[in-house]
């Protein structure tokens, strides 16, 4: 029975560690290794759902999986270039100057440009995108490790450490087997997306866990205020608070958990108020970026219009959420719905946003998660495509193939559930 889990948890760890052959053998090979990694964690999921491990050899695989990720403290990202703006923005604001005020091509920052940055940084034309949260964040890993990625990575390093901490309780607490946690220990995506490719959602979502994990402890107000953090790295939580409110008895803890995550949210942009172009970026970004939704994608193909289509896209998001507030589901399966609907409404869907569904997977263990977490691996065709030959392409068939199992299987799930 051991077996059945200590295999495929071991084939796992080995194929992810293959990623350090990458910086030498190229994106071509980062993407096999994703790929395979990603297939072998099929496996793994499906054992998990069926078998459990003495608590001695979960917490050696948790250890392992979290060597594994430190082992990527010095490695160079190879999927993603995001970390250079991480660090360009540090490096503008370790000289003294708001990080929302110029673009990184602008020419009042010349006097600050090396060979690395911001030569390294997408799209240098538009201003900084991240809430000052993040921005404090990049600050002080500049500050600490300079243009070198390890500072980040660092961070990242202690967050996943919350995060599978915090699992590891809320599996306990939920009395789900306690091997499920490994569901995400284990799953290369957030290993390649935080540890390699140095994401900063990787915060965000150990803030969320932890969030949770206050949640079940019933300790409101640390909750509350989890909550809020993770919305300043990223606020995919926001369709998480109707769920808390509508589950408190009474109206001030209603209001409460209403108002407490905001607070957080809304203090971090007071230091910055006077900044006129703090949302210019974050505005650009949420009106023409597309990628990888595949309900944006369906409809764009019909109205073939940017605007109309988001539009529709967030009324069916809207409804789809109304109707799952007002459910008979248990509160742990409306979170996990509420963060995979609004993956399959939003126009742009990078594989490291998917992480933030992850941290649902321990106590529920559904199906259309695992897989979603293992098909998220097919955005790599994109990566491919662009870093060989400059084209940023969507491609049709690595879209139905990550999402149409995702959705029998969480349709199947939500009929299962409601009876």
């Amino acid at each position: 029975m051991q077996s059945g889990i200590l295999l495929p948890a071991t084939a796992t760890l080995i194929a992810v560690l293959a990623l350090h052959a990458a910086m030498f053998l190229g994106i071509k090979f980062y993407a096999a290794v994703f790929l395979l990694s990603s297939g072998i964690y099929l496996w793994l999921g499906r054992e998990i759902t069926r078998k459990d491990l003495p608590e001695p050899k979960i917490l050696m695989l948790l250890g392992a999986a979290l060597l594994v990720r430190a082992s990527f403290l010095l490695a160079n990202p190879l999927g993603s270039d995001y970390v250079f703006r991480y660090l360009w923005d540090g490096k503008v604001q370790a000289a003294g100057i708001d990080p929302y005020a110029h673009a990184p091509g602008a020419p009042e920052l010349a006097h600050l440009k090396s060979d690395l940055l911001p030569a390294s940084v997408n799209h240098p034309e538009m201003p900084t995108v991240y809430f000052p949260v993040s921005q404090w964040i990049f600050f002080l890993s500049y500050s600490l490790a300079g243009e070198a990625v390890w500072g980040i990575k660092l961070f990242l390093l202690i967050a996943e450490v919350f995060t599978v901490s915090a699992l590891w309780h809320v599996t306990r607490l939920s009395g789900s087997r306690p091997a499920s946690v490994l569901l995400y220990a284990l799953c290369p995506l957030p290993i390649v997306q935080f540890a390699f490719d140095a994401h900063l959602d990787g915060i965000g979502v150990a803030l969320l866990a932890c969030s949770v994990l206050c949640r079940l402890k019933r300790h409101r107000v640390p909750a509350f205020l989890l909550l809020g953090l993770s919305l300043a790295i990223k606020p995919v939580g926001l369709v998480l608070i109707p769920i808390w409110v509508m589950a408190e008895k009474s109206w001030r803890n209603r209001l409460m958990a209403l108002l407490i995550p905001l607070i957080p949210f809304a203090l971090q942009f007071l230091p910055h108020r006077s900044s006129p172009t703090m949302l210019a970026g974050l505005m650009t970004f949420s009106r023409h970026w597309t990628f990888n939704g595949v309900a944006f994608e369906m409809v764009n193909a019909i109205l073939d219009n940017n605007l109309p289509s988001r539009l529709v896209c967030a009324g069916l998001l809207a409804t789809s959420l109304v109707l799952l507030y007002w459910s008979s589901l248990g509160e742990q399966r409306k979170m996990y719905c509420a963060v995979l609907l609004l993956l399959l409404f939003s126009p742009v869907v990078h594989p490291w946003y998917i992480c933030w569904l992850l941290v649902f997977l321990p106590p529920l263990r559904p199906g259309s998660g695992i897989v979603f977490a293992a098909t998220a691996s097919l955005t790599v065709f994109t990566i491919v495509s662009y870093q060989t030959s400059g084209i940023w392409a969507q491609y049709p068939l690595a879209l139905i193939g990550e999402y149409a199992p995702v959705i029998v299987l969480f349709a199947m799930e939500l009929r299962g559930w409601r009876r």
